[in-house]
């Protein structure tokens, strides 16, 4: 079970940031190319595989659930947060969007074709990621894949680092560490995107973009 204090904390700063969230990053796709074609490849990948669904885990205003959708994916969202959801359901009526947990997710064993994780595991505590990965293995079906975005740490001497996040306390990760945790659930790395910051942005911290493919 991952720790009640910090879903909670995390849930509840989110409601309060919903509406500027939705107003800042409703169009963030728009100047981020390199996002869009990673995704553009997660959609192939995952439409090669199977007809599965597709779960955007923690898709907040539903944009990215909305962008998948367009590349072809029966793609839905699952939030923590009510107020996100809320917001994502007056903006995108036609796609499902369900308020939900990550470590607990209302889906069936091995039923999804892809998890969309962008993000949205930055406020679990190092010691409870595993659980939250092993739900991701859990729903997806045999040859389903996930991608998984996050900030790095430092050095592979700093296997996690914690961060000042705007909304929640939050954590980075070195990228071979996530994909060693990734391996024990039985999620293969399939290729990562690394980015590195722009001179002007505030956190100089490499973005990370990993696929993994169920065993």
């Amino acid at each position: 079970m991952v720790e009640h204090d910090a879903f909670s904390a995390a849930r509840e700063a989110y409601d309060t940031a919903a509406p500027l969230y939705a107003q800042l990053f409703r169009d963030t796709l728009r100047d981020r190319p390199l996002d869009r074609a990673i995704l553009g490849a997660f959609a192939e990948v995952v439409s090669a595989s199977g007809d599965g669904q597709v779960a955007d885990l923690g898709c907040g205003p539903g944009h990215i659930t909305a962008h998948l959708d367009e590349l072809g994916l029966e793609a839905f969202g699952v939030d923590a947060s009510p107020a996100m959801i809320e917001l994502a359901r007056q903006a995108y009526p036609g796609l499902r969007f369900d308020v939900g947990s990550m470590a607990e997710l209302d889906v069936a064993d091995g039923v999804l074709g892809g998890v969309l994780s962008r993000w949205s595991v930055i406020h679990t505590p190092p010691l409870e990621l595993p659980v939250i990965l092993a739900e991701f293995h859990r729903v997806l079906a045999p040859g389903g894949h996930l991608l998984i975005c996050f900030s790095a740490s430092d050095g592979s001497s700093h296997p996690t680092q914690v961060f000042d996040h705007t909304v929640a306390p939050a954590y980075r990760w070195w990228p071979d560490h996530l994909a060693a945790l990734l391996r024990k659930c039985g999620l293969g790395e399939v290729a990562r995107m690394v980015c590195e910051p722009e001179p002007t942005d505030r956190r100089q911290f490499q973005e990370i973009q990993l696929l993994a493919r169920k065993d």
